[in-house]
């Protein structure tokens, strides 16, 4: 069986295009979570937040959008499911829009790869990740440290866009002049499997409408015996929802 070839992530920016393969092969959660994105139009639109010649460019925090929010670089995906395109399970992220770290491929955080960004803690990445423009060895998951960032795109075409971004004049690392990412396209990915719910077998559909009409009747009589005290819990508002 010959296996099939990494999709491939077209960048397209305000300062030009760069393309990178996905290591949908190495680290399938990290690369299905970014494809979903990608394909869901999470980032389109979104600035480039935090840039360090010579070092990084980070990347893909919702709040960015407005190149001038305070918030840019704090926020994360919705926390919705997808699909892991290599196995086809369905993977949940947690809180926040969070996904597990896959520390499991050898691949250094040399110039040109894309890696996940967290907030120092285990299983904290989402959408955020930056492009690294040196060798960071010391963000490798599997060298002495507390930094662990998993690489999941090499970058094989454009990487003097990726440079030039990197250079860009900047006020407390962030760009000067917005750096806006116009569309992320993904191509040569699997499409996300789509899972439908059983059909319900005959006998437990009549059984199900038997009791059904079954209660309706016990709720009938229920009704001429209610008390004020029913109504007014009936008032109760549901607790919000976290988010």
């Amino acid at each position: 069986v010959i296996p099939m070839a990494n999709p491939t992530a077209c960048f397209e920016t305000s300062e030009g295009s760069f393309e990178a393969q996905v290591y949908l092969d190495r680290v399938p959660v990290t690369a299905s979570n970014f494809i979903a994105l990608c394909r869901s139009g999470f980032y389109d639109g979104l600035h480039f937040h935090r840039v360090i010649d010579g070092f990084m460019n980070q990347f893909g925090c919702p709040y960015s959008k407005d190149p001038n929010s305070r918030m840019a670089g704090q926020g994360g995906p919705p926390a919705i499911s997808f699909a892991n395109l290599k196995t086809g399970a369905l993977i949940c992220r947690g809180y926040g829009g969070t996904i597990k770290d896959e520390h499991c491929s050898l691949d250094s955080n040399i110039a040109g790869s894309i890696s996940m960004a967290n907030v120092g803690q285990p299983n904290t990445g989402g959408s955020q990740f930056f492009i690294n423009v040196a060798h960071n060895h010391f963000l490798d998951w599997f060298t002495p440290g507390t930094s662990k960032h998993p690489v999941f795109c090499m970058i094989n075409t454009g990487m003097d866009v990726v440079t030039k971004i990197s250079k860009a004049r900047t006020v407390k690392e962030r760009p000067v002049q917005p750096v806006k990412m116009i569309k992320i396209t993904i191509s040569g990915a699997p499409e996300a499997p789509v899972l439908q719910p059983k059909p319900a077998s005959p006998q437990s559909s009549s059984s199900s409408s038997s009791s059904s009409s079954s209660r309706k009747s016990k709720q009938k009589k229920k009704r001429r015996h209610r008390s004020s005290s029913s109504s007014s819990r009936s008032k109760r508002r549901d607790p919000k929802r976290r988010r």
